[in-house]
């Protein structure tokens, strides 16, 4: 069995810490270097609900897309949030790993494995990552549906290729509009719609548009929006990065279980349909 150690170094040999944004906060939180891994679950958040899926299967690693600390903090008391998970995870000696940004820089990373659930074949980066001298990493994808589909069509199959959340699909644009070139981010992608219009897509799959941003850019350009929850976007990337960590304990000659957490993580509950207006 590998040391906590050496499935790190594998880990940032896949993501490497310096793709991520300098805002960003990935790598180890907490464990033993020395401690060896024979259990490594894959999920989006380190919340509580996941940790304690960890524990109950005997996880030793759990390695999540979203950091538990991005900004400083001057207390791991069980009585935050928090906290309370950092206490769980070393009263049980499970150690936790961050791929954030770095994840999403990587190819393949998030964004091209939400392409790949969608259906969408994926062409090049949205925005290119200038320190890859072959223009295959950076953030978002851009791809090609084939055969085209109409809008209303490509949002029913990006919500049976996506996991299930309360909130669903929501659409922006004609229903009728057929669709061919597409964009996808994994995660709030409401920033980049200058470089959407850029690459002259027609449509634009990402999660957390905001209401201003969405109404400027259906007024900018035609170019249909298709939002998920956050949480959804980024899971497929959990199953493409336990591929390749069991790809690296093949070659390796390690015995490491892994189990990707189907635990929804997602923090919206319910969804109530409302009237059309009159």
């Amino acid at each position: 069995m590998p040391k906590l150690s050496d499935v790190i170094t594998a880990l940032e040999e896949l993501y490497p810490p310096q793709w991520a944004e300098s805002w960003d906060a990935v790598g180890l939180v907490c464990g033993d270097p020395q401690a060896e891994v024979r259990r490594v679950l894959f999920a989006v958040d380190p919340v509580q609900a996941v940790v304690d899926e960890a524990v109950e299967w005997g996880a030793d690693l759990v390695v999540t897309h979203h950091p538990l600390y991005l900004r400083g903090t001057t207390t791991v008391a069980a009585t935050t949030f928090k906290g309370r998970v950092v206490h769980t995870l070393i009263r049980a000696g499970v150690a936790l790993h961050v791929a954030h940004t770095n994840a999403d820089h990587a190819d393949p990373g998030v964004s091209d494995a939400l392409a790949e659930a969608v259906g969408v074949t994926v062409t090049g980066p949205l925005v290119p990552d200038p320190t890859d001298p072959l223009g295959r990493r950076g953030t978002g994808r851009v791809g090609l549906l084939e055969p085209p589909l109409p809008l209303a069509a490509f949002a029913a199959r990006v919500a049976a290729g996506l996991p299930a959340t309360a909130a669903g699909v929501r659409v922006s644009g004609d229903p009728n509009r057929l669709i061919s070139r597409v964009a996808v981010c994994g995660g709030s992608g409401d920033s980049l719609f200058a470089e959407v219009r850029a690459a002259g897509v027609d449509a634009y799959l990402t999660a957390d548009l905001r209401h201003h941003p969405a109404s400027e850019a259906a007024e900018a350009a035609p170019v249909a929006l298709v939002d998920a929850a956050h949480w959804a976007t980024e899971w497929p990337w959990l199953p493409l990065a336990e591929r390749a960590l069991l790809g690296t304990a093949e070659k390796r000659g390690w015995t490491v279980e892994t189990r990707v957490s189907r635990t929804v993580t997602d923090p919206w509950t319910a969804h109530a349909p409302m009237s059309f207006p009159a």
